[in-house]
């Protein structure tokens, strides 16, 4: 709502590229989801703006504006693909392929202070594990795009399906697509609709012990 005061600012501070990326819904903007995630008629009020700012700017500002994955059919090759391009160190010295991979269970990732990072990058289980296609499952093992996105985000896929190696359900193959169009859905009720406006959960230790500790009695919970 506020996207013409962002672009202004970025102007006045002379910034030569301006990146407008929406939230990816992953960790505490997952938990927030039902309050950041736009709706159609914001998103598309969003790039017009941009859109004009770009005629009205020209060559001074570079702006890139980026869709949410939730309003796409198809999802985006997370990081250009896992193990392909990017390599994150956190504070402790581990080594992951995208900065939320920590996120994945049964997944070990290599640290910089016992592994040099050649054989962190080609030998690592952690760095092996999503590379390529060997890893996938239907739809995605014989889909012809598979090359395109790769399967999608596997924090996603993990998140909204409870396993990590199959499909992100941004893409409407996904036996699990549904659970986007419900976020999609809900977004596009105004907050004067909605039965109950929960408020934003802050990030402390306080929300993070007590988010702990419901994700370990859901696992405790029979299947």
């Amino acid at each position: 709502d506020y996207i013409d005061k962002i672009i202004e600012m970025a102007v006045e501070l002379g910034a030569e590229y301006l990146e407008l990326a929406n939230n990816q819904y992953y960790s505490w903007a997952q938990v927030n989801r039902d309050q950041l995630l736009p709706s159609r008629e914001q998103l598309e009020r969003a790039e017009r703006i941009t859109n004009e700012y770009r005629e009205k700017l020209g060559d001074k500002i570079r702006m890139f504006f980026v869709v949410p994955d939730y309003y796409e059919k198809r999802p985006k090759k997370c990081m250009n693909g896992w193990g392909n391009v990017f390599l994150t160190i956190t504070p402790d010295g581990t080594a992951l392929p995208c900065h939320t991979a920590k996120m994945l269970p049964g997944l070990t990732f290599p640290n910089v202070r016992e592994m040099n990072v050649k054989d962190i990058w080609f030998e690592s289980e952690g760095f092996n594990h999503f590379r390529g296609d060997g890893w996938m499952k239907e739809p995605c093992r014989t889909c012809p795009e598979k090359e395109k996105d790769l399967g999608g985000c596997r924090c996603q896929a993990y998140m909204l399906s409870g396993d990590a190696a199959n499909a992100d359900p941004v893409c409407d193959k996904s036996a699990f697509h549904s659970r986007i169009e419900d976020a999609v859905a809900y977004a596009q009720i105004p907050d004067s609709e909605r039965k109950t406006v929960k408020p934003l959960i802050f990030r402390d230790p306080k929300e993070s012990r007590r988010l702990i500790e419901q994700q370990q009695a859901a696992e405790r919970q029979p299947a």
